[in-house]
């Protein structure tokens, strides 16, 4: 491969990854303008969760596609559906089509993490991976910090749907220099589909075990999203989730979540924990820009650089462990949980200084502590679950990984948001009743999901909202702090030994045992 194809693909990776997390970030700073305009006060919490619930759901399969087909016509494909995602976002005129067009967008998004992942541990050496993850957690860090940082830039000047139509171009232009960068001939397929036609491929796609286990998501989230609990959904979720096991056991010829390698205690544990680990790590990415919006009273593009320190932190550590530490083969089973023991320590500070009156240096050095300690975490755990598991099952794992962190996005805004607003709702009632300003329903149902109007209140009023706000914040972090500790342990249980290849073998053959002939 020359030079030239390799800056094309790398340089059209890093566009896409970096769009990609910018998707996830661009409503903290636009959320006020979207809600006031489609009139969804309160279901701001589906802005960013249709997107990530879509993302974490189609993760699996287009890691299976990238086995069954080429890699090269899976990324152009994410581009196109991720394009015509962005369009109908950008033209939505009400709260529907605006979620019809996130949950294309957050679709097409599935299949880019995951093959750049799949990618960059299959061509990398011991020697060079760790750097090379640390690049690509950077490339989405950077979308996540900058993409808040320029919508809130651009809204006032020109509206929040050209921040999501203007994405349309640059999606197409990475698309094609990917489709036109990677080899024809460059196939990562497995041994099982290689006397496969098109057809027969395509049909051990496991469509049913995408089907329900998106089902499973959007059940359970939307029962813990909402401003109050809604007990049926989260029912019907505990029906569908048995129903997806089965149907991964029996049913699918080629299942979204292999059963077998999921058994592997460390794929188990590393999933989960990493799971948790996020859904702590994006309350911060999601709410840290809400404080400055509501409480301190910072304009959207300034509000939204509060995430440039904590994401830049967050590369930094990633980078740093992988270029001065993970420079060979073998366990980082200390590392991972002596750094991922750091983490709820910042956010126990994060949760107390989350006030008006702190030092907004004091929050920057937190902030940035923070994603420093959750970089290097990552990139440890990672590397330490390919330490326990042999390259014969790396996409599969690679794959489920991608995919429980993706479920922690859609966890972390869904489950905190919930969390947050029922908070904050509680707290503005209570203030209004105390203050004896009453009928004042209409206004805390536009707080809830507008933190710049915040700042233009004035009086009994801004200060019953700031404090509102502050406690939501906190209520949430210290709700973070609980369940990275419990991260913590979680991780712990991975051991530290290598699979041995007999296990693998036994893995994969089982499984080949439970797809129909």
């Amino acid at each position: 491969m020359s030079r030239s194809r390799g800056a094309l693909i790398v340089a059209s990776i890093g566009l896409l990854i970096f769009l990609q997390a910018a998707n996830t970030s661009i409503l903290t700073t636009t959320q006020s303008s979207i809600a006031a305009d489609l009139d969804a006060f309160e279901q701001t919490t589906w802005l960013t969760s249709s997107y990530l619930i879509a993302m974490s759901g189609l993760a699996p399969l287009f890691g299976r596609f990238s086995q069954v087909f080429s890699p090269r016509l899976c990324m152009f494909g994410s581009t196109i559906i991720i394009t015509v995602g962005t369009i109908i976002t950008s033209t939505a005129s009400s709260l529907r089509i605006f979620l019809v067009g996130r949950v294309i967008t957050g679709s097409g998004a599935a299949g880019v993490f995951i093959v750049a992942s799949i990618l960059v541990v299959q061509l990398s050496t011991p020697k060079t991976r760790g750097l090379y993850i640390g690049l690509v957690n950077c490339c989405m860090t950077s979308g996540i910090s900058l993409g808040a940082v320029i919508a809130g830039a651009l809204l006032p000047k020109v509206g929040w749907k050209p921040i999501f139509g203007m994405q349309a171009p640059l999606i197409v232009f990475a698309g094609l220099g990917l489709f036109f960068g990677l080899p024809v001939n460059y196939i990562a397929s497995n041994v099982a589909y290689d006397d496969l036609s098109v057809r027969q491929r395509l049909a051990r796609i496991d469509y049913s075990g995408s089907f329900l286990l998106v089902l499973t998501v959007v059940l359970f989230l939307s029962g813990l999203s909402g401003p109050r609990v809604l007990p049926t959904p989260l029912i019907l979720s505990a029906f569908s989730l048995p129903v997806f096991i089965l149907n991964e056991i029996y049913v699918a010829s080629d299942a979204i979540i292999p059963v077998p390698v999921l058994k592997s205690r460390a794929t188990l544990f590393t999933c989960l924990a990493g799971t948790g680990f996020m859904m702590a790590r994006w309350c911060i990415l999601f709410y840290t820009p809400t404080y400055a919006l509501a409480v301190r009273g910072w304009a959207p593009a300034v509000a939204g650089s509060i995430l440039i320190p904590t994401n830049v932190g967050f590369a930094s550590g990633g980078l740093m462990a992988g270029i001065f530490h993970i420079r060979r083969s073998g366990s980082f089973y200390i590392p991972s949980v002596v750094s991922m023991s750091l983490f709820p320590l910042t956010l126990l500070v994060l949760a107390f200084i989350s006030t008006a009156e702190s030092s907004w240096g004091l929050y920057v050095l937190s902030v940035f502590c923070n994603g420093f300690i959750a970089g290097a975490s990552l990139n440890y755990c990672l590397v330490h679950l390919l330490h326990v598991t042999l390259p014969d099952v790396h996409p599969i794992v690679l794959s489920l990984l991608a995919t429980f962190r993706g479920f922690a996005g859609s966890f972390g805004s869904a489950i905190g948001g919930g969390l947050f607003t029922r908070v904050l709702g509680r707290s503005l009632k209570n203030g209004f009743h105390e203050a004896g300003l009453k009928h004042r329903g209409e206004l805390i149902r536009q707080l809830l999901g507008s933190p710049a109007l915040v700042s233009k209140l004035e009086g009994k009023e801004h200060d019953i909202a700031v404090g509102a706000y502050e406690e939501g914040v906190k209520t949430l972090f210290l709700g973070a702090m609980g369940l990275a500790i419990i991260v913590v342990f979680v991780q712990a249980c991975t051991g530290w030994k290598a699979a041995k290849k007999e296990d693998v073998r036994e893995q994969i053959s089982s499984d080949d045992e439970m797809r129909p002939a």
